[in-house]
């Protein structure tokens, strides 16, 4: 997790717990997930508490939001939604997949990436490591030759987006790649669904694993996922036990998929807004969502050229939905005291990264309901005014730079990429 800015333990203000919470209708919370949340997922999600084990009303809300799904991912394969943050899918998918002395190979450049090879090994796999520079995109042509003098492998592993670094990779030809070899893949798409194009029948994706509060905008809590029938038949075909009961897919193959029971008790609320979250994702349209968040991407962008600031992934492969900019050397000492001002003085909160790139970059999230004009020009403004504070020299002016971005006009940009087009 990025940095806070108090450190642990440091001493707070007399005031109500919630006076932070209610203060964020007036701030601006410009963050790559979780992000802003509309009105009418707030509301669906303030409705009244059904029993969701015995209310068969919910059961129907539950089987409606994952159809839902299943169309944001083109797919007819089984959803599942788990009462748990993104995370929870990732290593459930990997719990219930592998087992001790299975051959996995683990595409990597960035930190989910390689925290897939953890989990792998975490479970007994014999981990290859596929790996590339991580400001640039994994190349399907190297990794084709690579697979040529490998043995075997069970399961392949790979990250869409790659958050931390504001990377997306080129999964539609990678994962195609994958299924000539007969590996079964398991994706990370949390920061992608919604944003980026996503096919995954037709790009041959096993599982695609999502979460609820990237570009769906919906609060933290879910995690979702798709699971295809060869998957459920390399679950079935185990040579041992899945290890646990919470992390277990069986079970919701067992009990919800085949008899229509909850394995435990789904997290009521949070569905309510998740539903809100799809049903709204699908009137906008695919075509409009796509490049709403594109058009918001290039905005951003031009607008960080106007300031200074160089883009950290290669421009072929910045993400839709996340820009990350290297931190110029003369202020990264100030890069945390640069964001707390930015949320202090203008209500505005911007993101660091972590792990390798922890206090080396700056990211903004413009996905879902970030994804707005008017929410990005307010990014804009307060970035140049707290830059303009610190001493930095402005280049161009980066609010200018925006609107023309947004209105289609100005120059070609370093940094404009984000994926397939739609």
């Amino acid at each position: 997790m990025t940095q806070p800015f108090a450190e642990p333990g440091a001493r707070r203000t007399t005031r109500h717990p919630l006076d932070f919470a209610r203060q964020l209708e007036e701030r601006l919370v410009f963050t790559p997930g979780p992000t802003e949340v509309s009105p009418r997922v707030r509301e669906a999600m303030a409705l009244p508490v059904a029993n969701s084990d015995l209310d068969p009303d919910f059961a129907e809300l539950y089987r409606a939001t994952c159809a839902g799904l299943q169309e944001l991912l083109h797919t007819r394969s089984d959803v599942l939604i788990l009462a748990g943050e993104g995370l929870l899918g990732l290593e459930a998918a990997i719990a219930s997949l592998v087992e001790p002395g299975d051959r996995v190979l683990a595409l990597a450049n960035g930190l989910y990436g390689h925290g897939f090879a953890d989990f792998a090994r975490d479970y007994g796999a014999e981990v290859t490591v596929f790996e590339a520079p991580d400001r640039r995109p994994l190349d399907p042509d190297a990794l084709r030759r690579f697979l040529r003098d490998q043995k075997p492998f069970k399961l392949a592993t790979l990250v869409h987006c790659e958050t931390p670094t504001g990377l997306t990779n080129p999964v539609d030809q990678i994962l195609p790649v994958l299924h000539e070899h007969g590996i079964l893949t398991v994706m990370d798409s949390v920061s992608a669904i919604a944003a980026e194009p996503l096919e995954a029948d037709a790009w041959h994706a096993d599982v695609v694993l999502g979460g609820s509060q990237k570009a769906l905008s919906a609060p933290p809590g879910l995690a979702f996922l798709s699971v295809s029938p060869a998957a459920w038949e390399a679950m079935a075909r185990r040579r041992t036990p899945i290890r646990g009961v919470y992390l277990n897919l069986r079970l919701w193959k067992d009990l919800w998929l085949d008899k229509g029971e909850f394995p435990y008790t789904p997290s009521t609320s949070d569905v309510y807004a998740l539903y809100a979250a799809v049903a709204a994702a699908l009137e906008e349209g695919e075509a409009a969502r796509l490049a709403r968040h594109q058009r918001l991407a290039r905005a951003i962008r031009a607008a960080g050229e106007a300031a200074g600031l160089e883009l950290y992934p290669a421009p072929q492969a910045a993400a839709r939905s996340v820009t990350a900019w290297l931190i110029p050397d003369a202020l990264r000492p100030r890069e945390q005291a640069i964001r707390r001002f930015m949320w202090e003085e203008h209500g505005v909160l911007m993101a660091g990264s972590w792990g390798d790139a922890a206090g080396r970059i700056w990211r903004a999230g413009h996905m879902g309901e970030n994804a707005r004009p008017e929410k990005g020009e307010r990014f804009v403004r307060a970035l140049a005014a707290t830059l303009h504070h610190f001493g930095w020299n402005l280049p161009g002016d980066p609010v200018e730079a925006y609107r023309a971005a947004l209105a289609g006009e100005g120059p070609a940009l370093t940094g404009e990429g984000g994926g397939r087009s739609s």
